[in-house]
């Protein structure tokens, strides 16, 4: 039989994949790809499109699909063998796709094409993905000199090895703790809001423990800072939290040095200032200096803002406390910041949250995206495919002429075995081609509130919007070569499609399809929706500086990287580097360095490009407001929408398929009013 992570077929045997078969499937899936690259070069006839670029294009597809499933499943179902296997072919994998780029023969051959008579009749995608290969190659080192090109292969393997093991001390570090609070203690509960208690309870007896217990996983931590009024269970939790990657077991210090080291490197080789100018020449920023003014442009229009936001919260404790107005420990921020709320606007979250079952939540979002998009989702039965856990659900979707555009699995509640956080991926890129089109396959996964029903908060149903609205990115691909498709745009591009469907959930017209309490099926009442809707920008200017914050460091850390390097306490240097974006609070909060898994979980990823976040902000606000002011499901705004974004991937320059849609360029005004940061 097949090795399963090899299998070409459309719906995945995860049953039957067992660590052992990693390496074997692994290793065929590379043979095949180096002999489809030996075909191009070893090609004694005169170079064309069809022979070059285009066979270039699927060479590495069976490796592709092959490493999909093995990198996945180690994210979802994480083992010390499945690791092992995972970590035993990574710098193969790594080493053979920086190979590619750094083959002379290949990238004589390419350019001999491209600059030939020839080329110039190549027009439209074909000519994109001929112009997006060669940049690709030039940016991988495909210029540079035999002894660059082998050093520089070597660096992507020690990249991909070091940053595999950053993300793994983080899961591990996360997984490392617990508190459990004993039955003769739940006085010190008070102020926990039902549901997290009752998940707690569950927590404790799957361990076999008695009492509650609490993780580092968001949906145990958050409503245990948020709520709980006992101030030293409140401590032990935050800083267990922000020692993630610190204690010795687990400590990431040294691994950021390293990848800072190697990614400088790196940029040094191809002949760049630093990692920030290689990684961005291709985005819409363009470079890491324009980059760093976008974020210190926000940084300035909310300093004011988020300076009273501290002095506010400062003074609003104390006039609770009888004291005097004081720095706030850091695990005092977001349970009085939740008490100021509740005061100000007269709401609680968790009033929202039995109006949020997970099931309903989907079916609604489902119900949405068929009335904008013209799409229809449904659901296989249980047991009529295989997924990787009984908690994951395979859905197809189709359009509104039946075709079957794509499937995705959904996984949506924490585990040991699986990454924190919350993501997009996708297993099987399709469209169209020489046999019709080809469905995608993908999925989305989450650490959302587990429970019977599982009932969500508003933010957690904005997260399952957002990977939605990747999905849709990946599933509504119409794209003849699949490097173009989908996700695969300009990184600070890439979040428009998602960051674009959380609107919907703060729109009443949206929320009626969805938003049903679990027990009467009665909608939100309206003046807690309109409570909702004021408190939507409740220390607004804190949270955008949380982002700045990020960012910020993220970039500065890339530009400086041989100073925060050389730095004889690199935490001390980052802090001070980011210090005037950080909550003032006695002790100090520290950075988020040493579990930063956007940035140093993945050899790229979005290192220097964390203010992605942000600058998609500015263009899903801005296009948000053409359908607010057509119609929040309107057809005709949400057919051009798939036309000219969701199915043309990087067919076209981002800049050019966002006037397209909107006639013009981007205006940040729509996100300066929404956050309330306008003057």
């Amino acid at each position: 039989m097949q090795n399963p992570f090899s299998g070409w077929e459309f719906e995945i045997r995860w049953s039957a994949m067992a660590p052992a078969q990693v390496e074997p499937a692994v290793d065929e899936a590379m043979a095949r790809a180096q002999a489809a690259l030996d075909a191009i070069t070893s090609d004694g006839t005169a170079p064309t499109f069809a022979n070059t670029f285009a066979t270039l294009e699927v060479a590495t597809d069976h490796l592709n699909r092959t490493w999909a499933r093995v990198s996945h499943l180690q994210s979802v179902a994480d083992s010390p063998e499945l690791r092992e296997a995972h970590n035993r072919v990574l710098p193969k994998v790594t080493g053979f796709y920086a190979r590619i780029p750094l083959s002379a023969p290949l990238w004589r051959r390419l350019k001999a094409f491209a600059e030939s008579p020839a080329a110039a009749q190549v027009t439209g995608v074909a000519r994109r993905l001929m112009e997006e290969t060669c940049r690709d190659f030039r940016e991988a080192g495909a210029d540079l000199s035999p002894e660059k090109r082998t050093r520089l292969e070597a660096l992507q393997g020690e990249l991909a090895e070091t940053t595999q093991k950053y993300s793994e001390n983080v899961l591990d570090a996360t997984n490392a703790w617990e508190m459990v609070v004993p039955t003769e203690q739940e006085s010190r509960l008070a102020g926990l809001p039902a549901h997290a208690k009752a998940a707690a309870a569950r927590a404790a007896e799957a361990k076999g423990k008695t009492g509650w217990r609490f993780t580092l996983h968001q949906p145990s931590l958050e409503p245990l800072l948020t709520h709980v009024d006992d101030a030293e269970l409140r401590q032990r939790a935050w800083q267990a939290s922000a020692a993630v990657g610190s204690a010795e077991a687990h400590d990431n210090a040294s691994l950021v040095v390293r990848i800072l080291r190697l990614r400088a490197e790196k940029a040094e080789l191809l002949g760049q200032p630093d990692f920030a100018e290689t990684v961005l020449q291709r985005r819409m920023a363009g470079s890491g200096r324009r980059a760093l003014e976008f974020v210190e442009d926000f940084q300035r229009r909310c300093a004011a803002r988020f300076a009273r936001d501290a002095r506010e919260l400062e003074q609003f404790r104390a006039e609770r406390t009888g004291s005097s107005p004081s720095l706030l420990a850091p695990w005092d921020v977001a349970y009085w910041a939740e008490k100021l709320r509740r005061e100000r606007h007269d709401f609680d979250e968790e009033a929202l949250r039995p109006y949020f079952p997970l099931d309903r939540v989907v079916d609604g979002m489902f119900t949405l995206v068929s009335r904008l998009f013209g799409l229809r989702i449904t659901a296989r039965s249980a047991g009529a495919a295989e997924v990787w856990h009984p908690e994951v659900t395979l859905y197809d979707l189709h359009d509104a002429g039946g075709r079957h555009l794509g499937s995705f699995y959904t996984d949506w509640h924490p585990r040991e075995s699986k990454r924190g956080g919350a993501w997009m991926n996708y297993l099987i890129t399709g469209g169209p081609g020489s046999k019709g089109r080809e469905p995608h396959l993908g999925l989305m996964c989450g650490n959302l509130t587990p429970g019977r029903p599982a009932l969500l908060n508003h933010r957690e149903v904005e997260t399952i919007f957002h990977e939605f609205g990747h999905l849709l990115h990946h599933l509504l691909g119409e794209v003849e070569f699949k490097s173009l498709n989908g996700v695969n745009v300009a990184w600070d591009f890439v979040e428009l499609p998602s960051q674009i469907m959380e609107n919907w959930t703060w729109e009443r017209e949206a929320l009626d399809l969805f938003a049903r309490h679990h027990e009467t099926g009665a909608p939100i009442p309206e003046d807690l929706f309109q409570r909702m809707r004021a408190a939507r920008n409740f220390r607004s200017a804190s949270a955008t500086m949380r982002q700045v914050a990020f960012a910020k460091l993220d970039l500065l850390l890339h530009r400086r990287a041989a100073d925060f390097s050389a730095a004889p306490d690199l935490e001390a240097a980052a802090r001070a580097a980011i210090a005037d974006c950080l909550i003032p609070t006695n002790p100090p909060v520290p950075t988020i360095l040493r579990r930063f898994t956007h940035i140093f979980g993945d050899p790229v990823g979005y290192a220097a490009g964390y203010y992605s976040y942000k600058w998609a902000e500015v263009l899903e606000a801005d296009a948000f407001g053409r359908f607010r002011r057509e119609g929040l499901f309107n057809p005709k705004v949400g057919a051009e929408f798939v036309q000219t974004i969701l199915s043309r991937g990087n067919s076209a320059p981002a800049a050019e398929l966002f006037r397209e849609f909107m006639g013009r360029d981007p205006d940040p005004t729509a996100l300066l009013e929404r956050a309330g940061l306008v003057a």
